[in-house]
């Protein structure tokens, strides 16, 4: 999906500047200002409800939100039923951030990192509260931590401990973490990987195949800073690949087309892998409010949800 396209529809409301969210130094208490504050606009527009789609019914359980009641099968059986929604489902996701070197570079106060591990947290929070068991993988150019998706209590705090850690390590290696993800899951579910993918986009191309052919749901968030999208520095200066310390005096003027077509090359390529795959693609730049990521996290959610569906109610040609 393009940012355009996903974010054209999102409810109007106030949002906070992630540099303003960036200021509070609690990791959890990030993420559930995001979630709140997109759940709070949500309910005051005209998409409200616009994330779950009713399918089914289920027996009323203490706690269950009396709204959702169907009054009209009580007074047939007098028994209480609640409506099943499409995302009341028993959910098992991997979060998969990047903690390289690379990730912690910042023009706007705060780094690539932070953003990224605020979206997780996000993530993980708003998964958690509707009851899906969240898994952690962290990387660099080597796992750093992995945490087996659960919902117990205490995880989603160890999961947020983790995210806490800053990054580190000399180079990004997006094929060990896919790798290694791929060798520990058995069971089908969803993998959420986020990072800046400023790798070779053939390493990332083998595993990706792999973890989406052994039926894993695949949500890419690209995160770039301002900076490295518009290139707008103005004085000639030394610029030093965080990765691997080389450093280079740079003439902004004259490079700037030249690196702006190749960087546009790389992410196109991003990009267009995702789409040969069916893995849901969204760009974020770190200066955009993180309500737009989770909408577009949902949104591939919904799409994902039809086109199962319409498979299911479409049976391939030949069979009765």
């Amino acid at each position: 999906m393009t940012p355009a396209s996903s974010h054209s529809v999102l409810p109007s409301g106030p949002r906070i500047d992630p540099r303003v969210l960036m200021s509070i130094r609690n990791l959890e208490l990030r993420a559930r200002v995001v979630v709140e504050g997109f759940w709070s606009g949500i309910h005051r527009s005209p998409y409200h409800g616009f994330s779950v789609e009713f399918t089914e019914y289920r027996q009323y359980s203490p706690g269950d939100d009396p709204r959702y009641v169907d009054w009209r099968v009580f007074a047939r059986s007098d028994r209480y039923f609640i409506k099943r929604f499409e995302d009341e489902t028993n959910l098992r996701c991997h979060l998969l951030a990047d903690q390289s070197r690379s990730m912690a570079y910042g023009s706007i106060g705060h780094t690539k990192a932070d953003y990224a591990a605020t979206l997780a947290a996000t993530l993980g929070y708003f998964l958690f509260l509707q009851g899906d068991a969240i898994g952690l993988l962290t990387f660099d150019e080597r796992v750093r931590d992995y945490l087996p998706a659960s919902h117990r209590r205490g995880h989603l705090r160890r999961l947020m401990v983790a995210l806490e850690r800053p990054a580190g390590g000399s180079a990004t290696d997006l094929a060990a973490p896919l790798q290694r993800l791929v060798e520990i899951i058995r069971k089908r579910g969803l993998v959420v990987l986020i990072s800046d993918f400023l790798a070779p986009v053939e390493r990332l191309e083998k595993e990706l195949i792999q973890l989406t052919a052994s039926g894993h749901e695949v949500i890419v968030f690209h995160i770039l800073d301002p900076a490295e999208v518009t290139f707008q520095f103005g004085e000639p200066a030394q610029f030093e690949d965080v990765e691997s310390g080389k450093t280079l005096l740079v003439e902004p003027e004259a490079v700037r087309a030249g690196y702006l077509r190749r960087f546009e090359d790389h992410c196109g390529a991003v990009r267009s892998l995702c789409e040969r795959l069916g893995s849901s693609y969204s760009r974020l730049v770190t200066d955009q409010p993180l309500d737009l990521a989770l909408f577009d996290f949902l949104r591939a959610r919904m799409q994902r949800g039809r086109r199962v569906r319409r498979a299911v109610r479409s049976p391939s040609r030949g069979h009765p």
